[in-house]
């Protein structure tokens, strides 16, 4: 972020915050859009060359406009204090791991999809952009009285995915972080440096691909992220190749896949919930969310594949039959390059989520003929090593 501080990061209205390396895109010839309230690069030579780079090479991401909070205390009550507002077991988190989790209401429905680190002295969580001010304020309400929070607008987020981006970062680590680099397996966290300045590194990202994300101070970054850049196997690449790549890799979206009003049983999140978690409860809306575990929810999201070359966008209706009552709803629906064909997600009832069921979208009032499909679309690469820790 560029801001100094994560609590002023809302723009005042009409105006768009800028991230760090907001010059460095304008100077890449990089196509600016207003998303979430930051401007940012959604291509520079286009969204499928960008999305097979990544998929072939390495894609270097601006991220900046995520949240970055760091949570210190005594570890045990960091823990205890995380396990109270979401539905994840951290009090096992081994240091140098990080997890997948979501915040949620007392509905069960999710106030937002984020990470959650165990640096050596300290908790870390990034959350998404379109929601960090309310969940800081969120956090502040429920373990504020326990934790110290502390908003981290003194740096910024880049991610660097792809099959070749252990060979980047690890040429460019110094001080032995080479070594470390190659030797992290997926959700490993720990910190490096590049160019001489101390990174923080996370083997994790939003694309199914191999990669790494940086948690880089903001002074810093462009002058990192040049170095990135200037290694043959790396190109840039904006939000339009993010949202292809997540979408091919079945990765929810908040806003579009997740919101307020869905829960982690209907998303088909409940890998992110520990098996003691869903058995004994202790976040909120457990009441709703394990009553949907032992009875099965109304509804689920599943992958949809047109039939067709055309592709179903975002918020077209879902029906059993043409012209008949809507029934579900596309939430995140493009063209897939990697799959060379159109893909999509949504939610429908449960009766209806078998794979290869026949629905209909209603695409600008013509139907168009969908299947049910398995996710994710194109298999993920996360480098796991050996046995899972």
């Amino acid at each position: 972020m560029a801001e100094s501080s994560a609590e002023s990061d809302s723009p005042t209205e009409g105006e768009l915050s800028r991230t760090a390396l907001h010059d460095l895109h304008l100077e890449l010839g990089a196509r600016m859009v207003p998303f979430a309230g930051y401007d940012m690069p959604v291509q520079y030579e286009g969204v499928k060359s960008e999305h097979l780079h990544t998929r072939s090479a390495a894609g270097l991401f601006d991220v900046g406009h995520m949240g970055v909070v760091d949570l210190h205390g005594d570890p045990a009550v960091v823990a205890e204090a995380l396990e109270s507002m979401m539905p994840s077991a951290f009090t096992r988190l081994g240091q140098g791991r990080m997890r997948y989790s979501f915040l949620t209401n007392e509905a069960g429905g999710i106030i937002d999809d984020l990470m959650v680190s165990r640096l050596p002295d300290r908790f870390r969580i990034v959350w998404n952009a379109s929601r960090k001010d309310i969940d800081l304020a969120h956090a502040r309400a429920m373990i504020g009285d326990r934790v110290e929070i502390r908003p981290r607008g003194d740096l910024t987020l880049v991610a660097l995915q792809g099959p070749t981006a252990v060979d980047v970062l690890a040429r460019l680590a110094t001080a032995g972080g080479g070594a470390e680099v190659e030797e992290m397996v997926f959700m490993d966290v720990g910190t490096v440096e590049i160019t001489g300045v101390p990174v923080g590194i996370s083997r994790s990202g939003y694309t199914g691909e191999d990669g790494f994300e940086l948690a880089v101070p903001v002074d810093a970054a462009e002058g990192i992220v040049r170095s990135l850049l200037a290694q043959p196997e790396v190109a840039p690449a904006g939000l339009g190749a993010r949202d292809t790549l997540r979408l091919e890799a079945g990765l929810c979206l908040y806003g579009n896949d997740l919101d307020e009003a869905t829960t982690p049983v209907e998303a088909g999140l409940v890998w992110a919930m520990q098996k003691r978690r869903r058995e004994q409860g202790g976040f909120p809306g457990d009441g709703t969310i394990l009553a949907q575990l032992r009875e099965g929810p109304r509804r689920v999201r599943v992958g949809i594949r047109p039939t067709g070359r055309r592709p179903v966008r975002d918020h077209s209706s879902l029906a059993a039959e043409p012209g008949g009552p809507p029934v579900g709803t596309v939430t995140s629906g493009g063209f897939g390059p990697t799959v060379d064909a159109p893909v999509a997600m949504g939610y429908v009832p449960t009766e209806m989520s078998e794979v290869g069921t026949s629905l209909s979208a209603d695409v600008r009032g013509r139907p168009e003929e969908v299947v049910v499909a398995a996710l994710p679309f194109v298999p993920h690469h996360y480098h796991r090593g050996g046995a899972a820790r």
